[in-house]
């Protein structure tokens, strides 16, 4: 498909030709609810905790004797049942990370792309370098009508980094960072060209590693072991019983295999004679 590019001035460069494979898919609202789930599951920190009964501080003396005191038993004034006691299955520290399956976090952010284009809220910028005012962006922002927008480029400039950090609403994202949560909590995703070729190669480059077009690391990964190996010292040591005939033994080692037999004999004529 074909779409306007524009620059932030508000002016024309010429027209970009989008992949429909990419931002005109028909969009799931289902596999990017799956996504936006997995993503906010994964930052959580899961640090919640409370104490239990072997935690909560407190005497661990029998509050009174078991019978005769017409009492229900009481084992301990650190129970749940008193105040100040422990709590009962009570939140744990742990992680609520989960996996998702590479191919639903295409299709997800597919869908987030194509749901833009579908909205009319997707532009594509001719580049975002040579601002490095805050006023003057914020100036550019306001005649663009953005008031929420999310910027995708293919390496983000540092300047323009700096100076659209301060304004309310904007974020930038590298190519690598584009994902579900952050494409649909804005309203407007302006794409660079570069950031256009780089979600070509990054989605068109995944798809096709899953699918056996491209050659995963494991071969490079199985090479780096191999020659590590093979350039590593042997430390194995050798099996007991077991010597190569074709390597010789030194002479160290021959003189002392020779004073260890003498040695042997030696102390063992004594025994000879004494019989």
């Amino acid at each position: 498909m074909q779409i306007e590019i524009t620059t932030l001035d508000k002016a024309s460069a010429g027209n970009a030709e989008l992949p429909d494979e990419l931002f005109g898919a028909r969009p799931r609202p289902d596999i990017m609810a799956r996504v936006v789930h997995w993503q906010l599951a994964k930052r959580r920190a899961g640090t919640h905790s409370t104490k239990g009964l072997s935690e909560v501080q407190g005497t661990t003396k029998k509050p009174y004797r078991q019978k005769g005191t017409g009492n229900a038993r009481q084992g301990s004034l650190r129970a749940p049942q008193f105040r100040g006691g422990g709590v009962v299955h009570g939140p744990v520290p742990h992680s609520h990370e989960y996996s998702l399956n590479k191919k639903v976090r295409r299709l997800g952010l597919i869908s987030a792309l194509s749901q833009k284009q579908a909205d009319g809220k997707l532009v594509v910028l001719d580049s975002i370098a040579g601002v490095a005012k805050t006023a003057e962006l914020a100036k550019k922002f306001k005649a663009l009508g953005w008031r929420s927008a999310l910027i995708v480029d293919g390496a983000v400039d540092d300047q323009f980094l700096l100076a659209s950090r301060n304004i309310p609403g904007i974020d930038v994202l590298p190519t690598v960072g584009a994902n579900v949560y952050d494409i649909l909590r804005h309203d407007v995703l302006a794409i660079t060209t570069a950031g256009v070729e780089g979600l070509k190669l990054r989605l068109n480059g995944a798809h096709a590693a899953s699918d056996g077009d491209v050659g995963s690391n494991d071969d490079a990964v199985a090479e780096v072991d191999a020659a590590s190996v093979a350039s590593a010292p042997s430390v194995i040591p050798a099996e007991a019983g077991t010597h190569d005939a074709s390597i010789p033994p030194s002479e160290g080692m021959t003189e002392g295999f020779a004073g260890t037999t003498e040695g042997a004999e030696a102390s063992a004529a004594p025994e000879g004679d004494a019989a």
